[in-house]
């Protein structure tokens, strides 16, 4: 039975579907975050000597792992890597490509029910009588689930799995209901960044006010743009700046080579990519860098940013900071706020969806329906105890080991596979196949040396990060003998519960609370194995059935 196979509309609804994969929740909330505590302008640098060296190569090297996948009528990871290399392993090295896909949307389906339903927050005025304390409670309490229905607010639940379905019922149209949210979604959140920005860049000390007279929004502005070379020489710094690149390219994950492999064999990959990346950078270099840090430091100085800077201040701090440009124009730049963080959101989710659903139509003949209520399922499944047990962790977790790990380990198995067992030959002539620019020859080093060093750099920094971070003393300890002492943010501390229990010993009065974080910690890490086992089986039987059918 011949099956059609469903591709793109147009070259720029796949080239802004890749970018609303890449622009996400990181581009606004995370960049800031990570600059202002690895030293503003000495994050820079770093950040953008990673992007050349490990966002570009991996963007070419998932594009065309794609491509080349499709043409074999391949849309999902396991079999994509498959094509390349007829060895078992690969295919199961593959299922970290539906697997995290499944678990990040899991949580990161709850951020976006946060940024719908604070977007009515602001219209409806909510937030107008309330002090910058009071708006912090509110959102402590909102993923607290306190409330008056007995002692529990079904609110959030109830948004969650509204968004959840919304994007259920986008994924069920299939890509060209995707295409239309990016056409749509990408402009409109390009806008609104556009807005804010403006408003960071031209605040000044406008708003210094008796408790922070020295206030001015041309302090953060200087504090992330003022290069700092010193930076250099810090491991500290680079190993934040290529994880910032891991989070905000979306490489790692498996959607990239999902959407790609619905191109046609001669399609050009290498202008795609190369415009996907550096639309997702310009969103988050030029435009999230100009909104939360520049305004913060605007109403409250820049001291109290680098004091305080951190995820919550998105939902915490900033709605605050709206009502003091007046009742108008402070509803429009929280609308605009919240509304960009919606959309950068749900279009990350959509692609999120792709890989798992071009897994069950290639192998088991499932429409668009079917797969998408079958992945908004698995999701839920996942997802709702994020929800129930937010304040125990269960979320951090997901974004901690689906989010950051799985995406570290999986793109340095696939850039070894490119590069080194289908070939760096055979890879550089995948790239460039169809190209309408002329990729710089150096690429080709890149990819086959330079790149999997740094991954393997960063994962090996991950695994045996030092104590308070500190590479050099850790390797000057080491040298006289002193051994070497763990951070409790390695991963081997976090895979022992290192962290919780050095917590455990510095607050002993909160010993239940630990104790039952170090609960649905475990909780949380035995529904991920279990989801990947999930998998891993489901991809062991369609090769079983790929045998019987002669597809292999």
């Amino acid at each position: 039975m011949s099956k059609q196979k469903e591709s793109w509309g147009s070259r720029m609804g796949l080239i802004l579907a890749m970018a609303g994969n890449a622009v996400g929740l990181g581009n606004f909330l995370r960049f800031p975050v990570q600059a202002v505590q690895n030293g503003g302008g000495a994050f820079i640098l770093p950040y953008l000597i990673c992007f050349l060296l490990m966002g570009i190569p991996l963007l070419f090297v998932e594009w065309s792992l794609g491509r080349y996948g499709g043409k074999l009528g391949n849309h999902s990871t396991p079999y994509i890597l498959d094509s390349i290399t007829k060895k078992a392993v690969w295919k199961y090295v593959g299922v970290f490509g539906i697997f995290t896909n499944i678990a990040v949307v899991a949580y990161y389906t709850y951020i976006e029910s946060w940024t719908f339903v604070y977007v009515f927050h602001t219209l409806f005025g909510t937030f107008t009588e309330m002090n910058q304390a009071e708006i912090s409670t509110y959102f402590n309490d909102y993923v607290g689930l306190k409330g008056t229905l007995f002692g529990m607010n079904f609110l959030p639940i109830l948004a969650y799995v509204a968004i959840l379905g919304l994007n259920v019922y986008i994924l069920s149209t299939g890509l060209g209901g995707i295409e239309k949210v990016a056409k749509i979604g990408m402009p409109l959140l390009i806008l609104f960044g556009i807005i804010l920005a403006y408003r960071g860049w031209t605040m000044g000390d406008d708003f210094a006010s008796e408790a922070f007279p020295d206030a001015n929004a041309w302090d953060g502005i200087n504090f992330l743009w003022t290069p700092q070379y010193s930076s250099l020489a810090d491991p500290k710094v680079w190993l934040a700046a290529a994880g910032q690149i891991f989070f905000t390219l979306s490489v790692g994950m498996g959607s990239i080579q999902c959407y790609a492999s619905y191109m046609r064999e001669n399609e050009d990959i290498a202008l795609n990519s190369i415009t996907a990346g550096f639309t997702n950078e310009f969103v988050e270099v030029i435009l999230g860098s100009a909104i939360v840090i520049p305004i913060a430091a605007g109403f409250l100085g820049l001291d109290w940013v680098m004091e305080n800077a951190g995820f919550g201040m998105a939902f915490q701090t900033m709605p605050y900071l709206f009502q003091q440009w007046g009742a108008v124009f402070g509803v429009i730049a929280g609308v605009c706020w919240f509304g960009l963080l919606f959309f950068a959101g749900i279009t990350s989710s959509l692609a999120m969806g792709t890989p798992w659903m071009g897994f069950m139509h290639d192998e088991f003949g499932w429409g668009k329906i079917k797969g998408a209520l079958s992945f908004g399922a698995l999701a839920l499944v996942m997802g709702l105890p994020t929800v129930l047990f937010y304040q125990y962790g269960y979320f951090d977790e997901y974004d901690y080991w689906a989010g950051t790990v799985s995406l570290v380990v999986f793109a340095l198995l696939e850039i070894i596979l490119f590069a080194w067992v289908f070939g760096m030959e055979k890879g550089w002539e995948e790239i460039t196949r169809g190209a309408d620019i002329r990729i710089p020859l150096i690429y080709k080093f890149i990819i086959k040396y330079i790149t999997p060093v740094l991954l393997l750099m960063v994962f090996i920094g991950a695994l045996f990060t030092p104590q308070g971070n500190d590479w050099a003393g850790a390797l000057s300890g080491l040298f006289e003998g002193n051994g070497w002492t763990l951070d409790n943010s390695s991963l081997i501390a976090k895979i022992t519960l290192g962290d919780l229990k050095a917590q455990l010993a510095l607050n002993p009065d909160d010993s239940v609370f630990i104790e039952d974080k170090m609960f649905y910690t475990q909780m949380a890490r035995s529904q991920m194995i279990i989801l990947f086992v999930f998998i891993s089986i489901i991809v062991w039987f369609s090769t079983k059935k790929r045998k019987l059918e002669g597809r292999l």
